[in-house]
C-alpha cells in the first residue's frame, strides 16, 4: 500500500481522513500501523536557523579555528541535545575517526526545531553574537531586513 497523509487543518480534512480509515482493510495477520504527528519543522524555521548559524560562523571561533555554518549547526544541535535531557553518542567512525551521532533537524518537529532555535539564540546573545534580522522571503537564507 502507498503512503497516504492528511495534513490535518480543518473539519473537511478531518471527515475526510475518516473516510479514509473507515475504507480500510482489516488483517489480523498483517495489520496497517496508522502514524499520527505533530507536523515538522517550517522552512521559515530552518531559514531562521541557517540565517544564525551563518552568523555565529562569521563571528565566533570555536576550538581555536573559525568553523563554517555546518559546524555551528552540528555544534547546536548537539548542545541542544545535552541541554533538553536527550544523550549525546560519539562513536568510531568507518575510518576510525570520532563520529558524534546527532537528531536531524529535518525531522524535528516545529516544537522541537523552535527549542533548538531558542537555544541557539541564548547561545549566541550570551557570547556576545551580533544577529541580523531575518524575515523569510521564499530564499534559503532569508533576507537581511
Amino acid at each position: 500500500m502507498d503512503k497516504t497523509r492528511f495534513l490535518l487543518r480543518d473539519e473537511r480534512i478531518r471527515k475526510n481522513l475518516k473516510a479514509f480509515i473507515d475504507s480500510l482493510p482489516t488483517d489480523p495477520h498483517r495489520p496497517l500501523e496508522i502514524t499520527v504527528n505533530d507536523a515538522k519543522r517550517t522552512l521559515p524555521q530552518n531559514d531562521l536557523f541557517h540565517a544564525l548559524c551563518t552568523d555565529v560562523s562569521r563571528q565566533v571561533v570555536w576550538a581555536d579555528k573559525p568553523r563554517p555554518l555546518l559546524d555551528w549547526k552540528a555544534l547546536f544541535v548537539s548542545g541542544h541535545a545535552i541541554a533538553t535531557g536527550r544523550p549525546g553518542e560519539v562513536v568510531t567512525g568507518l575510518e576510525g575517526e570520532f563520529c558524534s551521532i546527532r537528531e536531524s533537524t529535518a525531522q524535528m518537529g516545529v516544537k522541537r526545531m523552535n527549542s533548538l532555535i531558542e537555544y541557539a539564540q541564548a547561545w549566541s546573545v550570551g557570547n556576545g553574537v551580533r544577529r541580523r534580522e531575518v524575515r523569510y522571503s521564499g530564499d534559503y537564507f532569508g533576507r537581511v531586513g
